[in-house]
């Protein structure tokens, strides 16, 4: 066994934390961030580097499916990896994995040692996420949990809103390659203070012999093969051959996962944990977080670049509206966070959140920063309250040693969400967008005044049109206004269908215990 020397997170004052404590929490936050960093500034590059190494335009998405792939088949190994090394040497030894991972990606020569650093980048930097959401409950005594949770939570959400003004000045100001070569002082400096300040503490070093591999192999093969059929999923239908027998292999394998450790005494990941009702609960908050949190800062550069055709850098700058709003909002959803049952503050985030995220269902065409700014405010107060509380709620009164198996699953499921969210989102806009063509084109030739005007044709000439159908040349010319059209309507759809699923999970917040009963039980 290990020597404990981190507080009890369930004692209310616990002994005084250092400084030193402190500041290795920050370079671990601050590792947590350059991972989640990664994934946006590369996004908003993806041609510059499809161009640069001669990549297929079909296998362009790979870049990212190879990093997103291997970070959620980390992410729930993460309690497993803290009891073989440590929270300090997991953390010192993923991050120095990550950066050494960003050296290699930016010397890569071709697509292939692209695609297996991405690999590599990803499973290191997925273990970062859950391992500083653990140390919050390891580190710090109960009262100054609020804090910790905040500077982890501000730097996981601030990470996608930042990501697209980032990777758009570094690309237009230095070349690609600078999209990883960012990671590097952060992350040598974060390995070397987490080594010197986060406690020391022992791990278990023989506990890699008990290594379920089968479990392991069924997690990780269950994992991957939904990451590809949610990815490929709204291209190729979701009823097409591939997706469906990847989607069926995941379920195979992820059922034979779930009874398989579910019947051992030391199992690779604690499944047992979902059986306490508010980690339970907290896990689905974090679930719907993840499609909200996640569709939003996808369909904002969708509707930015494609319907009011703006660059990355200007794409980041009005995105910027909802960091500023989280760090407003932070020292407030601290104070309350402290002070209100959680399931309050937990109900009043996500009714907030699913309004931020309707307003944004009636866009136009001419929807710009002016009209973004009051919704992404709104989103923006509503996260911190879609976090804290959520959190606290899943990890807050779970012994220390449940907190590591229960932060990966945590984090887990916001992944989870995510992806599934995008290709949700993706089938709704593509398999939306020729029904609102044809229904747009159709009341064009029906005389709809009110379409025209939505199209962008001048009223006065559209009343003078001749009658009949339209001939070559003007169905040619309004065809990309029309489709234009169609975008933002299957836009505003998936704007609504994710503002939807949001209020929904509200129907789970009362199912939680109060504090007062989860400190009794």
């Amino acid at each position: 066994m290990h020597a404990q020397t981190t507080p009890d997170p369930t004692a209310a004052d616990g002994p005084p934390v250092r400084l030193g404590t402190w500041a290795g929490f920050a370079l671990m936050c601050l590792g947590m961030f350059m991972a989640i960093l990664d994934v946006q500034v590369v996004a908003t590059s993806l041609p510059t580097i499809q161009r640069a190494l001669a990549v297929p335009a079909e296998q362009m998405s790979w870049i990212q499916t190879a990093y997103l792939t291997a970070e959620v088949t980390a992410i729930p190994l993460t309690g497993f990896l803290t009891r073989w090394l440590s929270m300090r040497w997991l953390f010192v030894v993923g991050v120095s994995l990550f950066t050494a991972a960003s050296v290699g990606c930016a010397a890569s020569g071709d697509f292939t040692q692209l695609i297996a650093l991405r690999v590599l980048q990803g499973f290191s930097g997925g273990v970062l996420i859950p391992a500083v959401f653990s140390a919050v409950f390891l580190l710090f005594p109960m009262r100054r949990q609020a804090v910790a949770t905040t500077m982890a939570g501000v730097l996981a959400v601030l990470a996608p809103t930042v990501g697209p003004i980032v990777g758009g000045w570094i690309t237009e100001t230095y070349s690609w390659r600078w999209l990883f070569l960012i990671n590097v002082a952060p992350g040598v400096l974060a390995a070397v203070g987490a080594a010197l300040l986060l406690p020391r503490e022992r791990g278990t070093r023989r506990l890699w012999r008990t290594l379920d591999a089968f479990a392991l192999g069924l997690l990780m093969i269950g994992l991957t093969a939904l990451e590809i059929g949610l990815k490929e999923a709204p291209d190729r239908g979701w009823r097409s051959p591939l997706v469906l027998s990847l989607l069926a292999l995941s379920a195979m394998s992820l059922a034979g996962f779930v009874r398989r450790v579910l019947g051992r005494a030391a199992p690779i990941v604690d499944l047992r944990t979902l059986a306490d009702r508010n980690f339970a609960v907290g896990s689905l908050l974090s679930f719907v977080l993840g499609i909200g949190l996640f569709g939003s800062v996808y369909l904002m550069p969708v509707f930015l670049a494609f319907v009011r055709g703006h660059e990355a850098l200007r794409i980041g700058e009005i995105m910027l509206v909802t960091g500023a709003a989280q760090l407003l909002t932070a020292p407030l959803a601290v104070a309350l966070e402290r002070r209100v049952d959680a399931r309050l503050l937990s109900g009043f985030g996500f009714a907030l959140f699913g309004v931020g995220l309707a307003m944004s269902a009636r866009q136009t065409g001419a929807t710009d920063f002016d009209e973004m700014l009051l919704p992404q405010a709104v989103r923006g107060v509503a996260i911190m309250f879609c976090l804290l509380p959520p959190t606290r709620l899943a990890l807050g009164q779970l012994a220390a040693e449940r907190v590591p198996d229960a932060s990966g699953l945590f984090n887990l499921m916001r992944n989870l969400g995510g992806a599934i969210g995008l290709a949700l989102i993706d089938t709704v806009i593509y398999g939306r967008l020729p029904h609102h063509a044809a229904a747009i084109a159709q009341s064009l030739q029906a005389g709809d005044r009110a379409t025209a005007q939505d199209v962008g044709i001048p009223l006065a000439l559209f009343d003078a049109r001749p009658q009949g159908p339209l001939d070559p040349a003007t169905a040619a010319i309004l065809q990309s206004m029309i489709e234009k059209l169609a975008l933002v309507r299957s836009i505003n759809e998936a704007w609504a269908l994710v503002a939807v699923l949001t209020f929904a999970a509200l129907l789970a917040v009362p199912v939680a215990k109060p504090a007062a009963a989860v400190e009794r039980g």
